[in-house]
């Protein structure tokens, strides 16, 4: 299992690199700095608030179904039959909702306008994550990951044309970038649906309450969890929108820094796609966990803790180089942000794990306790410190998280991991922080930026956090 791992996330990782980071620092930067600050905080706030209450499409089914086909491929056509109906009638229910908690908080008709078709691509979005679910759970890594990347090239070559030619002979606007994500999606679920058709034969679809109130009694706990995350992840602009005079600015401010973290959170997302079917077959075998777990969070928070650090000493550099409009408390966001980003990989880890054993209930207190935590403090934070406060909260809200999952993984299941490996992710951590302020004080920031990165490698060998005789040893295994 642990040679799959390393296989599998060693072609997720390349193709990401090749596509992901041209479209989060390429065509989503390109887009905030052709349409202002402002245009983009109105279209990143009602984004956020449709993906917060985008669990309402799915309640947790694709967690619940990648979990049960992985531990029984046979599963895969009766459930398609009977899920497929299932998430059309919550679709409805998913855009009901949104329209009238959008009307309560009082969205204008321009911003309905452009949320009714944001409605429909996380409807698509959805469709999508649940069909991959079950090329996942066939174990199917390498084609998952190739279609992993399919709706984001789509849109890179979309926007590359919208942005650099001049075929349209107009200013680019911010709807034609909701646009692009139509169609991307659109496209991408009939390949995808295709691969899964493929393999599942022609199941006869068919709505059955029983059978769908059978499967949400089973997936309910996982749609609880994704929300309160969703809250404590996503709620922050939406709240910077609504509590301030100049909310849209302050949003657009935020989400400078917050799309890079977002682009580094899809780099962890990576290990938790390939963890949670391993997890949940090696447990269901009764395999030890601990290897793995060692092995995946070493390499993620080695990159972790590097981001984080190389964030703290050249966040100025790296936001003046991305933004036209850089406002004076971009950077420290943005360092704030980037240290959330270590505790986030921790939730990835840790909190699959807990996720494949079906601690549920624990982790669904613990997310409970996050959301009010985050809330509270944007609540005292923003109305003082704006955009900032929220990063504050952010961060708080996120190390509170992952800390205690790391503490129930230890009392729950304990996977056998020695105090040892904490102690070199901390070695590891303050020899890459020593070294980035000798780099920062002393070099120009590029040179310096390069060799941090370099450093960051060679230090993670050194320490032990890494050992390139173990990777190598499991990539010859049979």
């Amino acid at each position: 299992m642990k040679k799959k791992f390393l296989s599998n996330l060693l072609l997720l990782v390349m193709l990401n690199l090749l596509i992901k980071p041209f479209w989060f620092f390429g065509i989503e930067v390109a887009v905030q700095n052709r349409v202002g600050e402002e245009m983009y905080g109105f279209y990143f706030s009602l984004f956020n608030w449709a993906f917060i209450l985008n669990i309402i499409l799915d309640l947790g089914i694709t967690n619940f179904n990648n979990r049960a086909i992985s531990r029984d491929q046979r599963r895969l056509g009766p459930h398609l039959a009977s899920i497929v109906p299932l998430k059309f009638l919550l679709s409805i229910l998913y855009a009901a909702i949104v329209f009238i908690a959008g009307a309560i908080i009082g969205y204008s008709a321009l911003q309905f306008k452009l949320l009714a078709v944001l409605v429909f691509n996380q409807f698509l979005s959805s469709f999508i994550l649940y069909m991959r679910s079950n090329i996942s759970g066939l174990q199917l890594f390498r084609t998952d990951s190739l279609l992993s990347v399919l709706d984001r090239t789509l849109m890179i070559i979309m926007n590359s044309i919208l942005l650099w030619t001049s075929i349209t002979q107009k200013e680019y606007r911010i709807e034609w970038f909701v646009y692009t994500q139509t169609l991307s999606y659109s496209l991408t679920l009939m390949v995808v649906g295709f691969v899964v058709m493929f393999h599942a034969g022609k199941p006869r679809l068919e709505f059955n309450l029983r059978k769908a109130l059978h499967i949400l009694r089973y997936s309910y706990p996982f749609a609880i969890l994704i929300l309160l995350m969703s809250f404590f992840n996503r709620l922050d602009s939406v709240m910077i929108e609504r509590l301030l005079d100049d909310g849209k600015v302050q949003a657009g401010i935020y989400a400078q820094s917050f799309r890079v973290l977002d682009a580094l959170s899809q780099f962890a997302v990576l290990f938790a796609a390939l963890l949670l079917p391993m997890f949940s077959r090696m447990i269901k075998s009764r395999e030890e966990t601990g290897d793995l777990v060692r092995i995946s969070s070493s390499l993620l928070l080695a990159v972790a803790l590097g981001v984080a650090i190389a964030g703290l000493f050249f966040n100025e550099e790296i936001i003046r180089l991305m933004y036209h409009e850089a406002e004076l408390r971009s950077e420290a966001i943005f360092s704030i942000l980037m240290f959330g980003f270590i505790f986030i990989s921790t939730s990835y880890i840790y909190g699959t794990l807990l996720t494949a054993n079906r601690n549920l209930k624990q982790l669904n207190i613990l997310a409970g306790i996050t959301v009010l935590l985050n809330v509270t403090l944007n609540l005292i934070l923003i109305p003082i410190f704006k955009a900032y406060g929220a990063a504050i909260a952010s961060l708080t809200s996120q190390a509170f998280y992952a800390l205690s999952q790391v503490i129930l993984v230890h009392r729950i299941i304990n996977p056998g991991i020695s105090l040892k490996v904490y102690g070199k992710i901390l070695s590891f951590g303050l020899l890459t922080l020593v070294t980035g302020f000798l780099l920062d004080r002393y070099m120009e920031w590029i040179p310096a930026f390069l060799l941090l990165v370099v450093f960051s490698g060679v230090s993670a060998v050194l320490t032990g956090l890494v050992r390139p005789g173990e990777i190598i040893s499991i990539f010859r295994e049979k």
